[in-house]
């Protein structure tokens, strides 16, 4: 009797065990299913890249504070989603690795957008535009174009567009990891200039005038920015299109680029 018994309970063990295996299973094809927006909402928590260095778009303030207009954006986006962002903190050469390695959902760190990375993620609708400038030490007369950068020395980002254009034009670039060491790289004399966005360059004069830099030349056409995706997260960034495209239309959008900028940066 007792070994019919222990047969029985052994065969109720197995059948539950393939049930709650069954369950599991079901669960993470569930998952694997859901699409990255899905799996977002259902967490109530979207985690984004950004570099936190990179005023005034995205860095700390005085208090420590993570702050910047790419970071005011985002929780303006997400707060109308109804999603809690969390921002993770990294270099800009190994944000878009970080991106592939799914570290965090998106990017939002003035990403420009070009025809290359198009081919390879997703990227948002533009939420702001801005001109490339050149930026040298206050004593240099022999660089005025970038046809002058051939032969230089230049400090640039490894993944930066703008590494691509000072090297496309003769310059040998040693990288840097971000804008405030490149302006320091100039001022100790051990680089010849360095090109960023016009936008940085002025809160950076705002910041520290004392500085002995100056912009010789700035590009025409403009550079549109947006946010970064993985290839596939189309439900999400038709969502975060949505909620940028409601911001500018109640007004929303411009009244934090007048504070940042003092005025309108999507045009």
């Amino acid at each position: 009797m007792k070994k019919y018994a222990l047969i029985l309970l052994t065969f109720v063990l197995a059948i539950s065990l393939a049930a709650c295996g069954s369950s599991s299973s079901e669960d993470k094809d569930t998952a694997k299913d859901q699409s990255l927006y899905d799996q977002i909402k259902d967490k109530g928590e979207i985690t984004i890249g950004t570099e936190g260095t990179y005023a005034p778009f995205t860095y700390h303030d005085k208090e420590g504070k993570l702050t910047g207009f790419d970071i005011e954006i985002a929780e303006e986006v997400f707060k109308r989603l109804d999603i809690k962002p969390k921002f993770v903190e990294t270099k800009w050469d190994g944000m878009i690795a970080g991106l592939d390695a799914k570290r965090y959902d998106m990017v939002a760190n003035e990403v420009a957008i070009r025809e290359e990375r198009l081919e390879k993620y997703d990227m948002s609708e533009p939420y702001i535009v801005s001109k490339a400038v050149l930026i040298v030490h206050e004593d240099n007369n022999e660089i005025k174009t970038l046809d002058d950068l051939d032969g230089k020395k230049v400090g640039q980002s490894l993944d930066s567009n703008y590494r691509k254009i000072a090297e496309d034009h003769g310059a040998t670039n040693t990288v840097v990891e971000g804008f405030n060491q490149s302006i320091d790289l100039i001022t100790s004399g051990r680089i010849d200039a360095t090109i960023n966005d016009s936008l940085s360059y002025l809160d950076l004069k705002k910041q520290r005038p004392e500085l002995p830099v100056k912009t010789v030349y700035e590009e025409k056409d403009a550079t549109s920015n947006a946010f970064l995706f993985r290839k596939g997260s189309d439900e999400l960034v038709e969502a975060v299109n949505g909620a940028l495209a409601d911001m500018k239309e109640d007004g929303t959008y411009l009244e934090i680029s007048k504070k940042w900028f003092n005025s309108d940066v999507s045009k």
